[in-house]
């Protein structure tokens, strides 16, 4: 058996309270990373490049969705400027800013990020692992 797959996460799910607000912020948002609506269900999507890797959806319990405390999403961004782009369109769709775009070096020199607060308060990220910079300070 070949594993072709790099990630060990099969897919994430957040709440909301919101849905078709959640699916329209989700759908902008996640284009600018190369991400798109994979599937539906009646107030679930599935977002991915390939496969459905992130979810949002109503809760299944019926009950309010919540925010978990320490709880966040990072999603991988292919360059410096779709963690821009990914930024900008996050705060033009309500998003609250939690971290403007730029590097992290207490996350390492070869990353570089954005953190916001999507409608619903759950903490999302875009992030961009240099590979290049990384192979070079022997990080990766």
């Amino acid at each position: 058996m070949t594993d072709n797959n790099p990630s060990c996460i099969s897919h994430v799910s957040l709440g909301t309270n919101d849905y078709r607000r959640a699916k329209h912020f989700y759908e902008t948002v996640l284009a600018t990373i190369g991400c798109k609506l994979i599937m539906e269900h009646p107030e679930a999507a599935a977002f991915g490049k390939s496969f459905p890797e992130f979810w949002i959806c109503a809760p299944h319990d019926g009950k309010p969705a919540t925010i978990g405390n320490g709880v966040h999403v990072g999603f991988m961004a292919n360059s410096k400027a779709e963690v821009d782009a990914f930024y900008q369109a996050a705060i033009a769709h309500h998003a609250a800013p939690d971290g403007k775009p730029g590097p992290r070096p207490e996350y390492g020199e070869p990353f570089y990020g954005c953190f916001v607060r999507d409608p619903d308060g759950n903490k999302i990220e875009a992030a961009f692992w240099d590979m290049e910079l990384a192979a070079k300070l022997g990080q990766g």
